[in-house]
């Protein structure tokens, strides 16, 4: 059994968005989108709106977005909204058609729109973009407050498949240590209104390792998410960072120690053992579908090689060779200071801020990519792609792994899987395979 220290970093996209540096200070400049992707394969892609606002901020929140709206906020950021997509589709060109897979309102929370606004969201996605909502899988996100009946009701008219809602705890004691001001009654009235819209899959977000928290409490919280039979559950660890409600009042003497990884770990196998117990499939350390419900994504669209468009000011975008975004920030002020200049934003044709990703790091990133994923990676996808064998390209990363007893060993030599001790070591495998300029770019970052 390694020693390995198990929550290191949640990944979910690579590079990390703090190794993205300003285009401006490359030599090649700020790039135009209409270059950027007059090459690309446009007929698979995915889109993301990002809406960086929330009537409160947990204490454990590190993404991007601020309290509240002020003066009209909300109207000028879609107005913005609607500019970005307009030159955005402009630079897509119609040489060669234009498709999207899977379209998704993340956040922030999208439902802190109101009703009239989360239709205008709608229209800059379908008028602007040119994708189908009902014709595509369209998840969004939610919280207690704000999944009311009027906003759930134009999510389901629109084409919604997928709301995700995020609960964290049913135990009220729990909620309030994660700065997470809410009280089970709200969640379940919340719950009630989504699946009265009936919209077809409702994702259910708890987190463990909340101070406090037992294998009797987090079991109890389990439960009340399956009573609702959920399509699908995610299960966090909880993560302390600098600049969030829970960093600012922790000191050094407060670090994590291996106590704490401990009590996630078993919290974790508890959970997936309950979940796998009770009909569910894991399809990676977080994720979790009840058997026999039809995947919510598209089948054709693969997050390692086909590109993603991002609005808004917190939404990053891929092409084969750059990702590319606006700045990012975690501390408040920072946060609405950077909202603004997107507000006040009339040209959007060209990439600002990000980072290249070609040769090893795009090898890098297609490994990581599938290997979080419970079905692993097929090795000939990925010789196809590079022309080379992953077990080539990373020889002592997959030995150290193997090693640690973290890959499944019965995967065959066509696939590379991680055992049920590897899915759990997700967030200290992921960082392991950043290479060392992408290391070195993020420990370079400067946080604000």
């Amino acid at each position: 059994m390694t020693s390995t220290r198990p929550y290191q970093s949640y990944v979910y996209a690579y590079p990390h968005k703090t190794a993205y540096r300003p285009l401006g200070e490359h030599p090649a400049g700020r790039p135009p989108l209409s270059e950027l992707w007059a090459d690309e394969p446009k007929d698979a892609l995915s889109l993301y709106l990002h809406i960086p606002f929330c009537e409160v901020r947990c204490g454990f929140c590190n993404l991007f977005t601020r309290i509240g709206a002020p003066d009209e906020l909300t109207t000028r950021y879609l107005d913005a909204l609607d500019r970005q997509a307009t030159a955005v589709r402009d630079a897509l060109g119609d040489e060669a058609p234009v498709r999207f897979a899977a379209a998704a309102f993340g956040g922030g929370t999208p439902t802190f729109l109101t009703a009239g606004e989360l239709e205008r969201l709608c229209d800059i996605t379908e008028k602007r973009m040119g994708a189908d909502l009902r014709a595509v899988p369209l998840s969004v996100e939610t919280s207690p407050s704000t999944a009311t009946a009027d906003r759930l009701a134009v999510l389901a008219d629109r084409g919604a498949t997928r709301v995700s809602i995020g609960v964290q705890s049913f135990v009220d004691a729990e909620a309030r240590a994660a700065v997470r001001p809410q009280h089970r009654s709200e969640v379940e009235d919340a719950l009630g209104r989504i699946r009265d819209a009936r919209i077809p899959v409702l994702n259910i977000d708890l987190i463990y390792g909340i101070d406090g928290q037992t294998e009797e409490s987090w079991r109890s919280s389990l439960d009340a998410a399956l009573a609702w039979r959920p399509e699908e559950l995610y299960l966090y660890p909880l993560y302390v960072r600098p600049l969030t409600g829970l960093g600012r009042h922790r000191t050094a003497a407060d670090a994590p120690d291996h106590a704490w990884d401990e009590q996630r770990l078993r919290l974790y196998r508890a959970g997936r053992d309950h979940l796998l117990a009770h009909g569910y499939e894991q399809v990676s350390m977080r994720m979790f579908r009840r058997a026999g419900v039809p995947q919510a994504g598209p089948e054709d669209y693969a997050c390692q090689t086909d590109g993603m468009i991002g609005l808004g000011c917190g939404a990053r975008s891929y092409t084969s060779s750059l990702h590319y975004s606006f700045d990012y920030a975690v501390e408040m002020r920072e946060i609405r200071g950077i909202i603004d200049g997107f507000t006040a934003t009339e040209d959007f044709s060209r990439a600002e801020v990000g980072r290249y990703v070609t040769g090893d790091e795009a090898r890098r990133r297609h490994l990581l990519q599938s290997l979080l994923q419970a079905e692993g990676l097929v090795s000939a996808d990925y010789r196809e792609r590079f022309g080379t064998d992953p077990r080539a390209d990373f020889p002592s990363e997959l030995d150290r792994f193997a090693e640690r007893g973290w890959l499944d060993g019965s995967a065959g030599p066509g696939r590379l899987r991680l055992s049920p001790e590897g899915l759990a070591h997700s967030d200290a495998l992921g960082p392991e395979l950043f290479s060392p300029a992408v290391r070195a770019a993020m420990a370079a970052y400067e946080a604000k």
